[in-house]
């Protein structure tokens, strides 16, 4: 019997380009490997880089609107319940909810003509969004998709 195929996990990575312009792209994480834990049943894992981090729990209320923005830190966003929407100065909105994975990393960006920096975020639907984010204290990155 073969061993089924590595997953690959996606997730919405808003990142700053070189001239200051937040962007929506869509990546995976690939590097999983098939390991145990303790002396649980092997499962996929990819472990990212070790790093400090904060966590903190957000819950938007209904009709929520956050204006442009960046974010505090380069972060994962995990919505607990509910569902939200990003949208990228280059015009990119994206809705997501449970079970969607969002790299917020729009640090740096440069004001345009328009008044718009970073990105703008708010809730859908009638209830609110409840969102975990880890905030990892590192270095933002330009480069799209760099987590692999």
């Amino acid at each position: 019997m073969t061993a089924p195929a590595a997953p690959n996990l996606a997730y919405w990575h808003l990142c700053t380009d070189a001239h200051g312009v937040s962007h929506q792209t869509r990546c995976a994480l690939h590097r999983f490997e098939l390991g145990s834990v303790g002396d649980a049943a092997p499962q996929w894992n990819d472990k990212q880089e070790r790093s400090e981090a904060t966590v903190v729990f957000c819950v938007l209320p209904v009709g929520w609107v956050g204006e442009w923005h960046e974010n505090p830190a380069p972060q994962w966003i995990v919505p607990v319940s509910g569902r939200w929407w990003v949208e990228a100065m280059d015009g990119t909105r994206v809705e997501m909810g449970v079970g969607e994975l969002s790299l917020g990393e729009d640090q740096q960006c440069v004001k345009d003509s328009d008044g718009r920096k970073g990105h703008r975020s708010g809730t859908v639907g009638d209830t609110p969004a409840v969102l975990m984010t880890v905030q990892l204290h590192v270095p933002p990155q330009r480069e799209p998709c760099h987590l692999k």
